[in-house]
């Protein structure tokens, strides 16, 4: 099965990897844990530092990998170096494409939102007055092609007939904030804290906030990912895991301020540098801090994806890709 997404996240740090801890009697004796040092990664921050996962968890060791991009994290799921993982939904669809179905779940949410079309402000205002004809011969940028805002800004602009009049130049997110300051980029499409930086540090403007395109303005930003294999053999430990995951996302959501300076905390102590508190902010107001998984943003999602071109994947059976049973278990809550 051959596929042509591509993908890309926004944190930092690579992963150090060692082989798997299961016994050969099936004993459990670590569980591990794949996620990204990066604020649409939350739960992982906020509830690894507090203890409130391995607290769930009891005898059973956790051992923490952080990535600064999805291919690296399926690539160690793929090779029996992770059990579970905090991903975005466009790996989590490319790793089951690529591995024809065989290899992961999706089993719950865990962010949503938090992505958004920054433009320079002359373009906006030219928008307001002269509509799409502004977007014409206009430059922008998204983290990589094929990668989740890529594809989101692909299909805005297919959606208007102006795919092919405009040029879309995938790079790093640092690098668009050079770019912007410099007027050499019209707009990007990225996910936060990188809206927020390139309104407060190039002098950006949100033209599109992408809650406002989707149904309920919900999308799946962070989905949780398990290999077939470890869930099926350690499906009590996944549901402890997902208990744990439930009652950290509502504390978060109960104490927005306190969580923001632990993810700060952790963010620091993991990659070197702290976010600013006013960014931090202000790309929290974007954020929502779910584990409902949101299945229908996601299959929206890959239908676009396929539509131009970055999945090929005919005779798959796509809801293969979900098992929401334990989280349903959890909560009461039927999920899709």
């Amino acid at each position: 099965m051959n596929s042509r997404f591509v993908f890309a996240s926004v944190a930092v740090i690579l992963p150090i990897l060692t082989g798997c801890t299961t016994q050969d009697n099936g004993t459990l004796e670590t569980v591990r844990v794949g996620y990204f040092p990066n604020i649409t990664h939350a739960q992982p921050l906020v509830g690894l530092a507090d203890g409130s996962f391995q607290k769930e968890l009891g005898d059973v060791e956790i051992e923490t990998f952080t990535f600064n991009a999805g291919p690296a994290e399926i690539e160690a799921l793929f090779a029996d170096q992770i059990d579970i993982a905090y991903i975005g939904p466009s790996p989590a669809l490319n790793g089951f494409v690529q591995s024809e179905g065989a290899a992961l779940k999706i089993v719950a949410g865990s962010m949503s939102g938090g992505a958004s079309f920054v433009v320079q402000p002359e373009l906006a205002a030219a928008y307001r007055t002269a509509g799409d004809s502004a977007f014409i011969g206009k430059t922008f940028a998204s983290p990589q092609q094929g990668n989740t805002q890529d594809v989101s800004l692909r299909t805005y602009f297919q959606s208007k007939g102006l795919l092919e009049q405009v040029t879309i130049s995938p790079m790093a997110n640092a690098d668009q904030i050079s770019l912007f300051q410099q007027q050499q980029l019209d707009g990007s499409w990225v996910p936060e804290p990188w809206v927020s930086r390139l309104v407060s540090e190039a002098g950006g403007e949100v033209l599109v906030d992408e809650r406002d395109l989707w149904p309920n303005g919900s999308f799946a930003t962070t989905v949780i990912i398990v290999s077939n294999d470890f869930l099926e053999q350690h499906p009590d430990v996944v549901k402890q895991w997902l208990t744990a995951h439930v009652t950290v996302t509502d504390w978060i959501n109960a104490h927005p301020t306190e969580a923001q300076a632990i993810v700060n905390t952790e963010i620091e102590k993991l990659t070197g540098a702290a976010l600013d508190e006013t960014v931090l902010a202000n790309a929290w107001e974007r954020l929502d801090p779910t584990y409902v998984p949101d299945q229908t943003s996601i299959d929206i999602f890959r239908g676009q994806a396929e539509t131009l071109g970055f999945i090929q994947a005919a005779g798959l059976d796509f809801n293969q890709l979900y098992d929401f049973s334990l989280l349903s278990e959890i909560t009461g809550q039927e999920y899709q």
